[in-house]
């Protein structure tokens, strides 16, 4: 990874970004930085995989009363906190050890840095109403029944909620769901310090560790990430499958279809559903080109950060390269209707970043069902006055619903018939 660069200023409507640099690759001098000391793997970001899961190999169950014991608080975590615990303990939001102290939080916020200069989207908190909670305390962070993990409370402090809201969504309006969920779902005060795992949550979704993921892939290759948040239909493989001849990416890379199954929109499909419809058609396609694996991460919306976010995550999973789509992350007013990013506000942060976090951006390709063609890209369809077939996502719920029959231009067969029995 390149030199810390300076702060980022918060990105608005029509931004301009800086030309995406040239930094060394897969094949060897261009495409995604490989060192041996990971067995031939791009590096994780800051350069070390975390993994804070307490060592229970000798005495487990010693360990486990140990860390438990040493407890003098309890606390229940919610669904979105526990995709954030799970992540820092296996190493997703590596290099950080546990949730933010104040200075790392304000650092983020103000500089999408945290303070030794590392890039960093969004923060990672853990908030409480608890006020009894104190630095130098260790909390027992439960989940579903399960003891996940201990938290070293380092540091307590009341977050500016209307702050982070501007810096991480360009917005202070409730009609953005991450500004309502920072201040109608978030407690009073955020805890920071370092985090030891237990045990992980049992999930409808298996979901495999970086160090699990890294493993399964290909060495001195090339690895382009896919992030979704909903079932893929057609248009989704033949974007994600274009994008492995994209002039960006070395002949013989793998894409690595890598969606967020934690909470996302209240009107998304549920993560354990999309699961289902992700399995039918990973056997369906049997492509040896296309990896699956999970993330028990959740979304935000909050546009070109979030952007960043997912690379850096996608970097600790061992990929190059991430496809970047057009208002990626992005959102509506929940009044209006109103886009709160403009199209290309996360391409354009992205390319900027690029080349000092060292994954390289792949631009999502507009890709339409044409009549006489089958799919296409829109410039080759204009090009040729091709006749654009259309489904909008909202005619497809209500067909769906309805039991009407889809199109098998628009969706697989096997999805729809999960997305029915579900």
């Amino acid at each position: 990874e390149g030199p810390p660069g300076p702060p980022l200023g918060r990105r608005g409507k029509g931004a301009q970004a800086a030309p995406q640099a040239a930094y060394p690759t897969a094949a060897g001098e261009a495409g995604g930085a490989r060192a041996p000391a990971w067995g031939g793997r791009t590096p994780p970001h800051g350069g070390v995989l975390v993994n804070r899961m307490a060592d229970k190999a000798a005495h487990p169950v010693a360990v486990g009363h140990r860390l438990v014991d040493s407890c003098a608080a309890e606390m229940e975590l919610s669904d979105r906190n526990a995709c954030d615990a799970e992540l820092l303990c296996v190493g997703g939001f590596s290099p950080l050890e546990g949730f933010l102290s104040e200075g790392d939080y304000r650092s983020v916020l103000e500089n999408m840095r945290l303070q030794n200069g590392l890039l960093f989207g969004l923060p990672v908190v853990l908030d409480t109403d608890d006020a009894g909670v104190r630095p130098g305390m260790n909390v027992l962070l439960k989940y579903g029944g399960r003891q996940m993990a201990v938290l070293e409370v380092e540091d307590v402090f009341e977050p500016d909620k209307t702050a982070e809201a501007h810096a991480c969504y360009g917005t202070t309006s409730l009609e953005h769901p991450g500004v309502r969920m920072i201040a109608l779902e978030r407690g009073k005060y955020y805890l920071g310090g370092k985090i030891h795992g237990l045990e992980l949550p049992r999930r409808d979704f298996p979901c495999q560790t970086p160090e699990e993921v890294r493993a399964s892939l290909p060495p001195d290759t090339d690895v382009v990430a896919f992030q979704c948040r909903n079932p893929i239909h057609r248009a989704h493989y033949e974007l994600f499958t274009r994008a492995l001849d994209a002039e960006e990416v070395a002949p013989g890379a793998v894409c690595l279809v890598h969606p967020t199954c934690g909470p996302t929109q209240g009107d998304d499909i549920p993560g354990p559903l999309r699961y289902k419809t992700y399995e039918v058609l990973r056997r369906e396609l049997d492509d040896p080109r296309i990896a699956w694996a999970y993330l028990p991460y959740s979304m935000h919306m909050a546009g070109p950060r979030e952007a960043l976010q997912h690379m850096l995550i996608r970097k600790n999973y061992g990929c190059t390269h991430f496809i970047i789509g057009r208002d990626m992350a992005g959102c509506k007013s929940s009044l209006t209707g109103e886009d709160f990013y403009g199209a290309y506000d996360a391409q354009d942060l992205a390319r900027e970043v690029a080349g000092e976090l060292g994954v390289r951006t792949v631009p999502s390709l507009n890709v339409m069902y044409t009549e006489e063609r089958g799919y296409q890209t829109a410039d080759v369809v204009e090009r040729e006055g091709l006749t654009p077939q259309k489904l909008s996502g909202t005619k497809f719920r209500k067909m769906l619903r309805a039991g009407e029959e889809i199109p098998e231009w628009f969706a697989f067969k096997s999805v729809v018939q999960a997305l029915r029995e579900g």
